[in-house]
């Protein structure tokens, strides 16, 4: 990671997700309000914030070669989340849920608010593969699917307060080193300063915010050196996002030492 400028970025993101905050709560509507797992009612507002602070942040410590792509995958994946957590609360959508809600909602001549974010984020990450201009059609495969897969992961993780921010951080320590490193120091940024709040059970998450930091994420991952490498980590992706239309993530992570109890860190007891 460029020193200065990642530290920049990570300074400017944990800046911008604790002034958005500050913010959010001053924002009334019952539209964001939501009830979580353990029946407590959350903000949604969280979504927008860390979306916005992990964006901008990211832009800001990317190098000159990434940072369109990060504007756009991380704005993209924001709004059409934030589509989903909105429309898909609807009463219409509530069957909706997983590939296979969404494929039954087309059959019945429905376009479910998770069909738009999906096209939405596909369309993001190709723009992104134009934007990067690496090597060849296989290399730009590989960045459409890290993006978009990583995106979707970090969703699907976002089933317990601080889960997926948990998960991103990590994610983001792990890749801070070499010369596109700065484009994790600012999601990494912003979802520390985000994640007292979710953890304490203020603010979730959402599709918005955990779609979008998925996204940023997964950029950084396609800026990855080595094309045996993406490709592995894409095969990760994709057979975590297979299996979790089978298999619970909670009920495994409940079940395995060690993760279950980085899960339950900095929780409030049920």
């Amino acid at each position: 990671m460029t020193g200065h400028r990642g530290l920049t970025a990570a300074a400017a993101g944990v800046l911008g997700a604790r002034a958005g905050l500050a913010v959010a709560g001053r924002v009334p509507g019952a539209r964001w309000q939501r009830t979580n797992f353990a029946g407590r009612p959350v903000s949604l507002l969280g979504g927008p914030v860390l979306a916005a602070a992990a964006t901008g942040a990211a832009v800001l410590g990317a190098p000159t070669g990434q940072r369109a792509a990060a504007a756009v995958v991380g704005t993209v994946a924001g709004l059409v989340g934030s589509y989903d957590d909105l429309a898909g609360a609807r009463p219409e959508q509530a069957g909706d849920k997983g590939l296979a809600g969404h494929l039954a909602a087309l059959r019945a001549g429905r376009v479910s608010a998770g069909v738009v974010k999906v096209v939405g984020i596909g369309a993001a990450a190709s723009v992104a593969a134009v934007l990067t201009r690496r090597g060849s059609a296989a290399d730009a495969v590989l960045t459409v699917g890290l993006v978009a897969g990583t995106a979707n992961l970090v969703n699907l993780l976002d089933l317990r307060p601080g889960r997926a921010g948990k998960a991103a951080v990590l994610l983001a320590g792990a890749t801070l080193g070499g010369p596109a490193g700065g484009l994790s120091a600012g999601p990494l940024g912003a979802t520390a300063g985000l994640l007292p709040a979710d953890l304490g059970e203020r603010v979730m998450l959402g599709d918005c915010g955990a779609n979008a930091l998925g996204a940023l994420l997964g950029l950084r991952l396609a800026a990855l050196p080595g094309r045996p490498g993406r490709a592995g980590l894409l095969a990760v992706v994709t057979a975590l996002t297979l299996a979790s239309e089978k298999v619970s993530f909670t009920r495994v992570i409940e079940s395995t030492p060690g993760l279950r109890e980085l899960d339950q860190l900095g929780r409030r007891r049920t």
